[in-house]
């Protein structure tokens, strides 16, 4: 079924629509992974958002069932150039199709997606509509000024109820503050010797320190935060009595309980491969990243990282038990992690 994609800006893409036919109005970004199609549309952080990748061919190899980022299917949209309905892997289960159909996302192939990633380059991350052709497009245009972008996303994609992912003879008890958690970040804290427990994002702090955690992280989040005031209050406590680390868009929000200004980047980081640099070291790293926010220098933090196109802060120090990276943790961050742990561990008994 041929459809249409119409930018804020007035620019028009015709395509052929798969998946979900309902009509979609989101954020359109893009992503610059050649691989991980799975993990893009099972990230609660894509929440809100059309994803346009840049790599030409999506969905060769499937879907399969033990790849999934998290349970939930949150983005909006996902723009493709070639999407492959035949996957060729023995381990795959359905098709990329079927899976978004059944969780009602949109799908829109056969459209420049190099023309669609120049224009949100140079201009910036903007609304689009993907529409049914019949849809004129001053109509479309008009659908998209009416719309109002959702102010609780991180209330729809955190958990609702405390649940737990146990490893063998563990080290530490870490607490997840769930915005956005991913299982990827799970398991690796699990093989690192930790037992995790995920609270949703409004968990009270006597809650939290009922659990008896020996660090807390913050996980990622939807560029959208919201009204997160009681959220900020929280880790203004947590960040003074837990090791405490905060990952993608969670580091804004430790930005934010340390009066540091949040700003909605004109062109996200989101890839596989985006260099950042140690600000101590001067080493570079290549680091998966998927955020829209950012945060103005401050002189109240220190940086520990910075990216290497744009120079942002990718990295901050709050305390000496308490950091935050805007990208999802390199080994060197989870060892940095795990020393604090073992530094302060028997802190907890003070707090």
């Amino acid at each position: 079924m041929k459809r249409k994609l119409v930018l804020e800006n007035g620019l028009e893409y015709i395509g052929q629509g798969f998946a979900s036919e309902k009509e979609v109005i989101a954020t359109l970004v893009f992503n610059t992974s050649i691989v991980g199609y799975q993990e893009i549309i099972s990230d609660p952080s894509n929440s809100g958002l059309m994803v346009c990748m840049t790599y030409p061919l999506i969905g060769n190899y499937g879907i399969t069932d033990d790849d999934y980022e998290s349970r939930l299917i949150s983005l909006d949209a996902l723009i493709v150039r070639e999407y492959n309905d035949k996957p060729s892997n023995f381990r795959y289960t359905k098709t990329l199709s079927e899976v978004l159909e059944e969780n009602d996302v949109v799908g829109l192939t056969h459209v420049d997606t190099r023309s669609i990633t120049k224009v949100i380059k140079n201009e910036k991350e903007m609304l689009g509509i993907i529409t049914d052709l019949n849809v004129s497009t001053e109509e479309a245009l008009n659908k998209i000024k009416q719309f109002q972008i959702s102010n609780n996303l991180i209330s729809l994609i955190s958990c609702k109820k405390i649940w737990y992912s146990r490893c063998s003879n563990p080290k530490y008890n870490i607490v997840i503050i769930d915005c956005g958690i991913t299982f990827s970040i799970i398991n690796k804290l699990n093989s690192l010797g930790c037992n995790v427990t995920i609270v949703p994002y409004n968990t009270s702090l006597e809650k939290i320190k009922s659990l008896s955690p020996d660090g807390i992280l913050i996980s990622s989040a939807p560029d959208n935060l919201g009204n997160i005031n009681e959220l900020i209050e929280l880790v203004k406590i947590l960040q003074e009595k837990y090791v405490l680390l905060a990952i993608g868009n969670g580091c804004d929000i430790l930005g934010s309980a340390n009066d540091i200004e949040v700003f909605k980047m004109k062109n996200g980081h989101r890839g596989l491969s985006n260099p950042v640099r140690d600000v101590k070291t001067n080493k570079i790293y290549n680091v998966s990243e998927n955020h829209g926010l950012a945060l103005k220098e401050s002189s109240n933090v220190e940086i520990l990282y910075r990216d290497v196109i744009d120079n942002n802060i990718e990295g901050i120090k709050i305390n000496d038990k308490c950091f935050g990276v805007q990208f999802y943790p390199t080994d060197d961050v989870y060892n940095n992690f795990i020393e604090m742990l073992n530094t302060f561990k028997g802190d907890k008994e003070n707090v």
